[in-house]
């Protein structure tokens, strides 16, 4: 393989998929390689590759070196390597376990990777809660990875930044961790003064078609039971099922008050919640849960991006991640595009 003609090379790890490397590539790099270790997601990746290798396969099996020799870089001539490590170690909803879940020790590939390929700047994205965990020692995580990227030339730069800030129609805030080499000043994006609404993002989408039919706009497929439409028509607009009043026994089930971020109906007039694995939101005025397209969408995903994989029914379980959890685990790419056109501003290259 010839080295790339772009000098604004990029690198992936953890890439999902594909919503970090589409906001980086449309802020002037070029992710010329992948890394992911699920299955649907490396499938998507592939059925979306324009000039990039993609590679199935655990990071922490690959050599760094093998890199530099494929893509014909030497160490420092890479400008950005980009990643989201696996977030359930660290998320609020989770058990929290941090570094004893084995993933949680993934965000160091990130560091590995930089200490061989030495690339001009380091782009992580994570939960907020990630920036409170703790080392197997007690010791602050952040401190600890602070710490590592200085020792081979970075300072890194630190802020939690919420998506609904950068055109995205959602309230989702995340860790941005940037490494730039050391001394070089570094600012992160401003804010958007305009935010958007669910409203805004579905509006001139056509009906759904059933699972079997072929949509009009890729991976636009409701899969809702008929059992829950009735559930969920019980839920007013904006509203979720725990608090909505006059809800029979049956409906409600084991249900409490507590449950505020369960079974949601979204509004057109505000932004969505954040999008998680574990629950699809309802459509704000028909009985069914959104789409993976309407998720996408919700998540800053142009409908060029096709996802591959299964759509999980609510009763059903997949294998690896289904499209709405491919979403739910994405960065909105308008967030990964502002970081990384800041990051690219600091450094002069655009």
């Amino acid at each position: 393989m010839t080295r790339p003609t772009n000098e604004h090379t990029a690198i992936s790890l953890f890439s999902g998929a594909g919503g970090l490397d589409i906001g980086v590539d449309r802020s002037g790099f070029k992710t010329v390689c992948s890394v992911e270790a699920d299955t649907h997601c490396t499938a998507t990746l592939r059925r979306n590759a324009k000039r990039k290798t993609v590679w199935h396969v655990d990071v922490r099996a690959l050599d760094p070196a093998r890199l530099l020799d494929i893509f014909k870089l030497r160490p420092g001539s890479l400008r950005l390597l980009h990643g989201g490590p696996p977030c359930q170690p660290f998320s609020q909803i989770g058990k929290q376990s941090g570094l004893r879940d084995s993933r949680g020790a993934l965000v160091f590939e990130m560091l590995r990777f930089a200490a061989v390929l030495r690339p001009t700047a380091i782009l992580i994205e994570q939960v907020p809660n990630f920036l409170s965990a703790s080392t197997s020692s007690g010791g602050s995580l952040l401190e600890k990875l602070t710490e590592e990227v200085h020792g081979f030339g970075y300072d890194l730069h630190v802020n939690i930044l919420n998506a609904l800030s950068y055109g995205v129609p959602q309230r989702r805030r995340r860790a941005i961790l940037v490494g730039m080499p050391s001394g070089q000043d570094y600012y992160f994006p401003g804010a958007s003064l305009h935010t958007r609404a669910v409203g805004e993002a579905l509006r001139d989408l056509p009906s759904p078609v059933a699972k079997g039919e072929q949509p009009l706009i890729a991976n636009h497929v409701d899969v809702t039971p008929d059992r829950d439409r009735q559930r969920i028509s019980y839920v007013p607009e904006g509203l979720w099922l725990s608090k909505t009043p006059n809800v029979p026994i049956e409906i409600l089930r084991n249900l409490t008050r507590k449950d505020t971020t369960k079974f949601r109906r979204l509004h057109r007039d505000r932004p969505a919640l954040t999008l998680r694995c574990g629950e699809i939101q309802y459509h704000p005025i028909e009985d069914r849960y959104i789409t993976p397209r309407e998720a996408a969408r919700i998540q800053g995903f142009p409908d060029s991006h096709v996802l591959l994989g299964p759509i999980r029914g609510r009763t059903g379980q997949v294998r690896d991640l289904d499209q709405h959890r491919q979403i739910a685990n994405s960065v909105p790419p308008p967030l990964a595009k502002a970081v990384a056109k800041s990051i690219g501003d600091a450094l002069c290259l655009t």
